[in-house]
């Protein structure tokens, strides 16, 4: 078995998972830019939200419930579905940033577990026994740890954002479903 490029395999895993931080952060850092703005215009009352985004998924369907006349407990249920849903896209990928997070830090051990390895065996096979040979061998190891805990840190910084921004865009949706589902309820 060829423990270098287990060593190799490795880092370019912490490098893939580096790659799939930085993709999911591009890509919920837009998400939630526009249902912020989405969801502040709808409050504001300046502008009916976009057909396309979260808020109107939401909305939308509270105000045809509204039109049809429908009773507190069906704008509540529809109020409480749609609260469900939107909240699923809010935490939608953030799964894969906490994996990655617990995860980093434990492929890079397993890396630097495979370069010490491949360090002694090395040693062994030419009989060296130079301790700046050793030394060297070992600083190379520990890449992998240290690459591990900075995909690990860079993912958590990701995740602690999104999950405050989660936070805050559920108090707009709910203050939203009041705005939307309180009308119907103080007319009955």
């Amino acid at each position: 078995m060829n423990i270098h490029l287990l060593h190799d395999i490795v880092f370019y895993l912490l490098y893939a998972m580096a790659a799939i931080v930085t993709f999911i952060a591009i890509e919920r850092i837009i998400f939630y830019a526009f249902t912020i703005r989405q969801a502040r215009l709808c409050l504001q009352g300046d502008q009916a939200p976009n057909a396309k985004s979260v808020v109107a998924d939401m909305v939308l369907p509270l105000q045809a419930a509204e039109l049809r006349k429908a009773s507190r407990n069906q704008m509540e249920d529809l109020a409480e579905s749609g609260y469900i849903k939107v909240r699923t896209q809010l935490v939608h990928h953030l799964w894969a940033l906490d994996t990655i997070v617990t995860a980093a830090p434990l492929l890079g051990l397993v890396g630097t577990i495979f370069g010490i390895i491949d360090t002694f065996a090395a040693l062994a096979s030419s009989g060296i026994s130079d301790p700046s040979a050793v030394s060297a061998g070992i600083g190379t190891a520990l890449y992998a740890t240290a690459l591990g805990i900075g995909v690990a840190l860079y993912g958590l910084i990701f995740y602690n954002l999104f999950h405050n921004r989660v936070e805050r865009i559920s108090d707009k949706i709910k203050l939203i479903i009041l705005k939307f589902s309180g009308t119907q309820a103080s007319a009955q």
